[in-house]
C-alpha cells in the first residue's frame, strides 16, 4: 500500500523556507562540520521514529539579531536520483552547481509525501531508526542537513539547521476503533446480541481520529454466518454523510479474509480533528451457515483500522448468537410410570403467536434436526413429526417467547389442550413454566376406553342399574311397613 505521510507544523518551519532559496557566498561562511540531534518530545510509545537525510548542508551562517541565517544545500548521494524527477522538481530545484533551492509557494506536506513515496519505493536507507520510550525519542550525532522524521502514526518534520540540537513536540494521536451489535438499526448496541436465522443484525464501528492522520483504512471480517448487505454501508463524519469520493468501498479480492475495506483518501485525512468521530453503519443477515449455541465466539465480525506505516488499533469483536430448541415427546410406561418412551406420530408446529398460528417456517436438514429458513428460502415446511424415538431438534431460534403447538396427537392419545409456551433467554437457556426445558418434554395421555355398544359392558351396566333399582325398592317397602306397625 502507497506510504503517506503529512508533515506536522513546527517551530521556525518558515526558516527552512527562506533558507532552501539561498546559496551561500559570503565571507564568514562557515563549513557544516559540527553534529546535529533531533529529540521528540510527546512521543508516543509503542511507535517507531524514522529519520531520513535528504539534503547535505554544505556551509552556513548562523542567524543573528540582524540577519537571516542563511544556507547552502547539496541532495545526499542517495537522493539525487529523486531531485531529478518531475515530482521532485514541483518543490526544489537543482542548479547547474548543485545547489538545492526550494520553489516558492511549494507544499512543504506534498513535498513530504513524495520524499517518503520515493524512499518506500527505491528503498532508499534512513539515518536512524527508533521505538519511543517515556514518550521520547533521540537521535544524536546527526551530520547537519535537511531531515525528514518520520513516525508510525504519520508526524514528519525538518531538522532546523540553525540550531542543531533541535527539540519538536508530537502532535499526532494514535487512533481509535470501538465496535457494536443490535437487532435493530437505531437500538442499543453492545458487544453481542442474538438473532433468529434469515434476520437482520447490524452494526455501528466508530473511529476516533486524530491530528495528523495517515493511512486511514478500515478493516471488517466476518465469519461465514453472516452475509453483508453491500448496500447498507453508510460513513458519517459527525452528523454528516461523508462522500463517496472522500473513499474507497472494497468488497472483494481479499487474501487476509476480510468481508469489506475503506480506504479514506489523504485529503479526507488531513482534515480530521483530534478526537473527531467517523461512524461507519452497515448491516448483515445470519444465514443458514450461523454456528449455533452460547460460545464467545461463534457469529462474529471483527474491526480495526490501519493507519500511518503499517500500524494497526486493537482488533474489536461483536458475537452474534443463535440457539436451538430440543424436544422430546413420549408416554410413560403403563408398568412403570417412572419410565418414559419416545412416541412418534405427533405432529407439531412453532410459533411466535400465543394461539400457534403463523408458525414458522423450517428446513429438515435430516436426523430429525430442522432450522428456521431464511426469507424467501424454498423448500420449507411448517410442520415437524415426531419419529420413533419422540426427539427432535429445532435449531437457529434468537431469544424470545415460542409455543409449540400438537397440531395431530397420535392415535390412541390425547390431544394437548394448547401450545406449549417455551422461554429462551438471552443465554440460550430453554424454560417452560420457569423451570429448565432441555429438552423440552411433551408427555402425551392415552385417553379412556369406552365399552362398544350393544357389547357385554352395556349389558353388565344395565343388570347393575337394575339391581340397583330393585334394591331401593325393597328399601322403600320395608320403611313403610315399619311405619304402618
Amino acid at each position: 500500500m502507497k506510504l503517506i505521510k503529512k508533515i506536522a507544523a513546527i517551530m521556525f518551519a518558515f526558516i527552512m523556507v527562506v533558507s532552501m532559496s539561498c546559496n551561500v557566498k559570503a565571507d564568514d561562511t562557515t563549513t557544516a562540520t559540527e553534529k546535529g540531534t533531533i529529540t521528540i518530545n510527546k512521543a508516543i510509545d509503542g511507535q517507531t521514529y524514522t529519520i531520513y537525510k535528504l539534503l547535505d548542508l554544505e556551509s552556513y551562517v548562523p542567524e543573528t539579531a540582524t540577519q537571516t541565517g542563511l544556507y547552502s544545500y547539496k541532495p545526499a548521494a542517495e537522493w539525487k536520483s529523486f531531485f531529478e524527477t518531475a515530482e521532485a522538481k514541483k518543490y526544489i530545484t537543482v542548479d547547474k552547481n548543485g545547489y538545492a533551492n526550494w520553489v516558492k509557494g511549494a507544499n512543504q506536506a506534498e513535498f513530504a509525501q513524495e520524499a517518503l513515496d520515493y524512499a518506500t519505493a527505491n528503498n532508499i536507507s534512513n539515518k536512524g531508526t527508533k521505538p519511543a520510550s517515556n514518550n521520547t525519542v533521540k537521535f544524536e550525532h546527526l551530520d547537519l542537513g535537511y531531515y525528514l522524521v518520520d513516525s508510525s502514526v504519520g508526524s514528519l518534520c525538518v531538522l532546523n539547521t540553525t540550531n542543531p540540537d533541535l527539540t519538536i513536540a508530537e502532535k499526532n494521536g494514535v487512533p481509535s476503533v470501538e465496535k457494536g451489535v443490535s437487532n435493530t438499526q437505531n437500538g442499543t448496541y453492545g458487544t453481542s446480541n442474538n438473532a433468529s436465522i434469515g434476520d437482520t443484525v447490524y452494526f455501528q464501528t466508530t473511529i476516533t481520529a486524530q491530528p495528523g492522520a495517515q493511512n486511514y483504512v478500515l478493516h471488517d471480517k466476518m465469519t461465514k454466518g453472516l452475509t453483508l448487505k453491500n448496500d447498507s454501508i453508510v460513513v458519517k463524519k459527525g452528523e454528516s454523510p461523508v462522500a463517496t469520493s472522500d473513499y474507497t468501498l472494497k468488497t472483494s479480492g481479499f487474501i487476509d479474509g476480510c468481508t469489506f475495506e475503506i480506504v479514506f483518501v489523504q485529503t479526507f485525512c488531513d482534515g480530521l480533528q483530534k478526537d473527531e468521530k467517523i461512524t461507519v453503519t452497515y448491516s448483515a443477515t445470519l444465514n443458514a451457515n450461523a454456528v449455533i449455541g452460547n460460545d464467545a465466539n461463534t457469529n462474529t465480525n471483527k474491526t480495526l483500522l490501519s493507519y500511518g506505516d503499517s500500524q494497526k488499533t486493537t482488533e474489536v469483536t461483536t458475537n452474534t448468537k443463535t440457539f436451538e430448541m430440543k424436544v422430546f415427546k413420549f408416554y410413560k410406561d403403563k408398568n412403570d410410570s417412572n419410565t418414559e418412551k419416545g412416541l412418534d406420530g405427533a405432529v407439531f408446529t412453532l410459533s411466535k403467536n400465543q394461539n400457534g398460528s403463523d408458525p414458522i417456517n423450517l428446513i429438515d436438514q435430516g436426523s430429525n434436526v430442522y432450522r428456521v429458513a431464511k426469507k424467501g428460502e424454498t423448500g420449507t415446511v411448517t410442520t415437524i413429526t415426531s419419529p420413533k424415538s419422540g426427539k427432535f431438534t429445532i435449531q437457529g431460534l434468537g431469544a424470545g417467547t415460542y409455543n409449540l403447538t400438537e397440531t395431530q396427537q397420535p392415535a390412541g392419545y390425547n390431544k394437548l389442550s394448547g401450545p406449549v409456551k417455551v422461554e429462551i433467554d438471552t443465554n440460550g437457556n430453554v424454560t417452560v413454566d420457569g423451570a429448565d426445558a432441555n429438552p423440552v418434554k411433551v408427555l402425551n395421555k392415552t385417553g379412556t376406553v369406552l365399552p362398544s355398544t350393544g357389547g357385554a359392558g352395556t349389558t353388565m351396566i344395565y343388570l347393575i342399574g337394575g339391581a340397583l333399582v330393585l334394591g331401593s325398592g325393597v328399601v322403600l317397602v320395608t320403611k313403610r311397613r315399619v311405619k304402618g306397625k
